[in-house]
């Protein structure tokens, strides 16, 4: 086994080797600098670590890694065009970079990109990548559309919202660790309960993103503090605000979330408020530690040593205290 630091250098290192500009550059070179942005590179360590941790080779999952890590990105360049969103990472988003129909197109060539990663799998495997890998890309679409379909709803309720997130993030968790069990040739109730830890895992890392983005440091956070807010998202936080505020905080908070006139630094300042007021934000870091909790319960059913355990407990902790 090794430390997260030394798969992310690994994984770091296998990136640096496949992300090669071809021609036409106007269509790779997005896919470089996407790819080259950073993040916590968080799928494809799970793959990796997870791989290792049920008796197999972390290097035998390199590919399947990365076809993970090129899907996640080809689903935030997309989600950028479709947010408007200036930031990724800190850095500019592609389609701001270049323009809208670069960000399409190489966002596409990105999805066929991964597929063509789980080829480099002998026949029986490359068939359970593959098929768990369509499923999951359908979710995440599924899910990207229920966040669109929600700005636009004053009816959504928790659990539809925490659906939306399932699909949209924390599948594709699920999706890298199950890839790493697939590889390593685990039973099938070590797949699916692995499946089910990386499921809780993705929810609490997705209400973590929801808090960071109203409540993060902008510097570490890598993306606009507040955009949630700007682009009127029913998160976790703003439902909770609806359930636990008054008559008269609820109406504001409505107002705010369907009123476009709003100056939007003024917004962004008055929704975190109502966020803290009405408790909403204290109820999201509990769920933050009530889906990680989840998660933990799940590695009881494992077949491997406790020490893996413990391995797998630790990364989530680190997670769930996480503040980029």
């Amino acid at each position: 086994m090794l430390s997260i630091e030394k798969y992310q250098k690994e994984f770091l290192s296998f990136l640096g080797d496949y992300s090669v500009v071809k021609e036409p550059k106007g269509l790779y070179e997005p896919i470089e600098y996407i790819l080259g942005l950073g993040g916590k590179r968080l799928r494809p360590v799970l793959t990796l670590m997870t791989t290792d941790i049920f008796g197999g080779h972390y290097k035998e999952a390199l590919h399947a890694a990365l076809g993970v890590e090129v899907f996640h990105n080809f689903t935030l360049v997309h989600d950028d065009i479709m947010d408007d969103a200036p930031l990724r990472r800190g850095k500019v988003t592609v389609h701001e970079k270049w323009d809208t129909n670069t960000g399409i197109l190489s966002g596409d060539a990105m999805l066929i990109m991964a597929y063509q990663l789980f080829e480099n799998y002998p026949p029986e495997i490359f068939k359970a990548l593959t098929k768990l890998f369509s499923k999951t890309a359908i979710e995440v679409c599924e899910g990207q559309q229920y966040d669109v379909d929600f700005e636009i709803r004053n009816d959504v309720t928790i659990p539809e919202y925490l659906r939306m997130i399932e699909y949209k993030t924390s599948v594709l968790v699920a999706t890298a660790m199950k890839m790493g069990t697939i590889i390593a040739g685990a039973s099938e109730a070590d797949q699916n309960s692995i499946y089910e830890f990386g499921r809780n895992l993705g929810i609490a890392f997705q209400l973590q993103d929801d808090y960071l983005d109203a409540f993060g440091n902008p510097e570490n956070f890598g993306k606009q503090v507040g955009g949630d807010i700007i682009e009127n998202k029913k998160t976790y936080l703003y439902l909770k605000a609806l359930e636990y505020g008054s008559d008269n905080e609820r109406e504001r908070l409505i107002h705010l979330f369907n009123n476009e006139t709003n100056k939007t630094e003024e917004k962004v300042f008055v929704v975190k408020e109502l966020f803290k007021s009405t408790g909403a934000s204290v109820a999201t870091k509990q769920a933050v530690h009530d889906y990680t909790n989840k998660a933990f319960s799940v590695l009881e059913t494992l077949n491997i040593s406790d020490d893996r355990k413990e391995l797998l407990k630790a990364f989530g902790a680190s997670l769930m205290n996480r503040s980029v």
